[in-house]
């Protein structure tokens, strides 16, 4: 039944059932700055376990070659790599020292025949925010 002549206007039905396959550029940025700050927080909670005298964490790291002073190092890179990938100004450098974090963690994992499932799921999140965030950054360029 057409209804167009008799001053009705006729949507197309077709289009409003769609859903967009990318979400709005406002929750990207949201969900991006979401996960970023919340990832800021699990790496800072990750350093605070090794610099604070916690015995699961401390007999986990130990047989990595963990201990002592090393671990100590270790936790102070991960606060610094996590602060500076929370800070907007400084989050490009902070991905770059991050990424390098987590993939030495990775890297130990699997060295000493352990599977790495933890840093990587992290650094996986890390750069899924990354996407979310700053699409742009992944944009193809034709």
């Amino acid at each position: 039944m057409n209804l167009a002549h008799a001053g009705v206007v006729q949507k197309d039905v077709a289009s409003l059932n769609r859903v967009s396959a990318n979400p709005s550029p406002d929750v990207r940025f949201r969900a991006g700055n979401a996960l970023i700050y919340f990832l800021a927080f699990v790496l800072t909670g990750s350093a605070a376990a090794k610099l604070l005298p916690i015995q699961p964490v401390a007999a986990h790291m130990a047989p990595l070659g963990f201990a002592g002073g090393k671990l100590i190092f270790i936790a102070m890179l991960e606060i610094a790599s996590a602060f500076l990938f929370a800070y907007r100004r400084t989050r490009s450098f902070g991905l770059l020292m991050v990424s390098a974090y987590l993939g030495g963690a990775i890297a130990v994992h699997i060295s000493h025949d352990q599977l790495p499932l933890q840093p990587g799921v992290v650094l996986a999140l890390i750069w899924l925010s990354i996407w979310l965030r700053y699409p742009q950054v992944f944009a193809r360029s034709n």
